[in-house]
């Protein structure tokens, strides 16, 4: 399966202190997967969040997983 996370998911230091967002937001990485773990659905977030998507919450999840696997939570 492709990782689009270098579509989606970016790190500048003016945005939320560096942690990775989907890019022209400031909804982290790390929201979409506290919401996961919550039990909220991909509807549930999107409806809280219409400017996300499946595609940009799967890139979220690509982007945690590659990092995590290379050791890099960051």
């Amino acid at each position: 399966m492709p990782d689009n996370s270098q579509i989606w998911i970016e790190c500048k230091p003016d945005v939320m202190v560096g942690k990775p967002c989907v890019k022209g937001t400031r909804i982290t990485v790390e929201s979409i997967l506290q919401m996961l773990s919550a039990g909220m659905s991909y509807s549930e977030i999107i409806e809280d969040y219409p400017s996300l998507d499946e595609t940009k919450i799967r890139a979220a999840i690509g982007y945690a997983a590659t990092h995590l696997a290379k050791g890099n939570a960051a």
